[in-house]
């Protein structure tokens, strides 16, 4: 017995450092120590706990501390991530957003539960919930004065274009209309709240609105952001002919790069240093008096170091304004210095090295032409 036990961890280690196994057959992290049993995948033990939830599908084991018996082994080594992918994976559209480990776990669960239990992506052409081109139900929405949180019918639509969303169910004349391709989409769970807090945000006369909600079901708030994704990708297919798919699906929804508090300052560097709520979405910092706020209080957009765009450690010497904080940073523009502070230095690099990453692309057309029409700048 003890001989046979030891071959099949010798045979499961083989099939575990496999290179195809290496990763999180589901979100990519490395090392995966756990398996499922009956699907063949090496999983981490985020993902596991999600394949825990739905036993009727997939059974799962620690590949450190429980027993693997002969016929599990050589079914781990008959499947494993590869063979499985191609199975469970075999038909994603390319707008549906694939979540890493990094992502919040509503993102990740309806991945797993896609792919496993509802089987979307094992069938060419098979209707899915958020491929029709429109996409119509309600959303709790938070409101822009009283923080309440209400129901709102929202109506999203490629053939218009457009998301819409009304104050009333029975309403004619939609309260926003919004078009798509000016539409981001973020889970924000703990920033909302609810664990499927959806952030939708959108350029208005080139200033950011923001739109907060949730949906009681994280199967249909994901459905909402792929649909949404959806919808970009094929009005983006129509605007830009000879763009290719790839090149499309990376202008579609984005996670922003940081947020969190700093202390800011005015244009004049002299005034107090005032604690405020930033967001960095790609090329564009803004600021907000509280993380919900509808509108951003100031934006600056961030450009190239090409183009006299760069981020510097610490504070200009004899910089004048009070400041609780210490860990200065100094972004350069050709036109200004702005200057923040953080509360630590771990904060300072976080925010540095999110810079540095945006400081160091190329700029697109889009992107000069976004930098000629941003004359917003941080007021005192």
């Amino acid at each position: 017995m003890a001989g046979g036990n030891e071959r099949s961890m010798k045979a499961l280690k083989e099939v575990w450092k496999r290179a195809e196994n290496s990763l999180c057959a589901d979100c990519g992290k490395p090392d995966p120590d756990w398996a499922s049993s009956t699907l063949g995948v090496f999983i981490c033990l985020s993902c596991s706990g999600i394949h825990r939830n739905i036993p009727s599908i997939s059974k799962v084991k620690s590949l450190k501390m429980d027993y693997w018996d002969d016929a599990q082994v050589q079914f781990l080594a008959k499947h494993g991530n590869a063979v499985t992918k191609a199975v469970y994976e075999a038909h994603i559209p390319i707008y549906y957003y694939q979540p890493t480990y990094k992502d919040c776990q509503v993102l990740r669960e309806q991945w797993i539960r896609a792919k496993y239990e509802r089987k979307e992506f094992t069938e060419p052409g098979k209707q899915l919930p958020y491929s029709d081109g429109v996409k119509e139900g309600i959303l709790w929405k938070r409101g822009r004065d009283n923080g309440q949180f209400l129901p709102r019918k929202f109506l999203l639509s490629e053939r218009e274009g457009c998301l819409k969303y009304f104050t009333k169910q029975d309403a004619k004349e939609p309260k926003i209309i919004v078009k798509i391709d000016v539409i981001n989409a973020t889970f924000q769970p703990e920033k909302i709240g609810n664990p499927n807090g959806l952030q939708i945000t959108y350029l208005k006369d080139n200033k950011t609105r923001n739109i907060f909600v949730y949906h009681e079901s994280g199967k249909e708030a994901v459905d909402w952001f792929n649909a949404i994704r959806s919808v970009q990708f094929h009005y983006l297919k129509v605007a830009f002919p000879i763009a290719s798919d790839n090149e499309i699906k990376n202008r579609l929804t984005r996670n922003f790069l940081k947020e969190g508090y700093m202390e800011k300052t005015g244009p004049k560097q002299r005034e107090a240093f005032k604690k405020r709520w930033f967001t960095l979405d790609h090329r564009r910092l803004m600021y907000f008096k509280d993380p919900l706020d509808a509108f951003a209080k100031g934006e600056v957009f961030v450009g190239s170091g090409e183009n006299g765009y760069s981020v510097q450690k610490g504070l200009p010497s004899g910089t004048q304004g009070n400041f609780s904080w210490h860990y200065g940073i100094t972004i350069v523009t050709p036109d200004r210095e702005y200057l923040f502070t953080c509360e630590t230095e771990s904060d300072q690099l976080e925010w540095i090295r999110a810079f540095t990453s945006v400081i160091n692309q190329a700029m697109t057309p889009q992107e000069y032409a976004s930098e000629c029409l941003d004359a917003v700048s941080f007021p005192s």
